[in-house]
């Protein structure tokens, strides 16, 4: 599982032909792709990380909270293009990310995992649906966290 992990002031994901709108205040907008080798241990494993991470500032200025610490929000968007391969010419392949039905069950199961992590609800988007994205990056903070470079 591959995540891109932004902390954000504010962000949204819209599908305009659905009437689709989920939004955020402070907190953490997670891009988040799958590959057919993940397993539940990579997915419990991001949700960890992702709840745990101090990113967000203290008292002093330095990054030591997490978004449960700051009662952050958090938003996840599915994003396969995360496993995009660029070795060879200049269209980027995709055939390393899951196909929807590998990856809706994972992606289901990693929001409830995160969901438990944080102790509150997580916002999505609709997997596989044209979405529009925004955001306003606080920092920028922007982390990749991928549970098979777990070294």
């Amino acid at each position: 599982m591959r995540t891109v992990i932004q902390r954000v002031s504010e962000a949204s994901v819209s599908v305009p032909a659905e009437g689709y709108l989920a939004r955020i205040g402070n907190g953490l907008l997670v891009l988040a792709a799958f590959i057919d080798e993940d397993t539940d241990e990579d997915l419990e494993w991001t949700a960890r990380k992702i709840a745990a991470m101090r990113i967000f500032d203290d008292a002093d200025g330095v990054m030591n909270l997490s978004v449960r610490d700051v009662d952050g929000e958090v938003l996840v968007v599915s994003q396969f293009t995360l496993y995009a391969s660029t070795v060879k010419g200049n269209r980027p392949s995709y055939i390393k990310a899951a196909k929807p039905d590998v990856a809706v069950p994972l992606y289901e199961r990693f929001m409830t995992l995160l969901e438990q992590q944080l102790g509150r609800q997580v916002k999505r988007g609709i997997f596989g649906a044209d979405m529009k994205v925004s955001l306003l990056n606080d920092g920028p903070v922007t982390i990749i966290v991928d549970s098979k470079l777990k070294f």
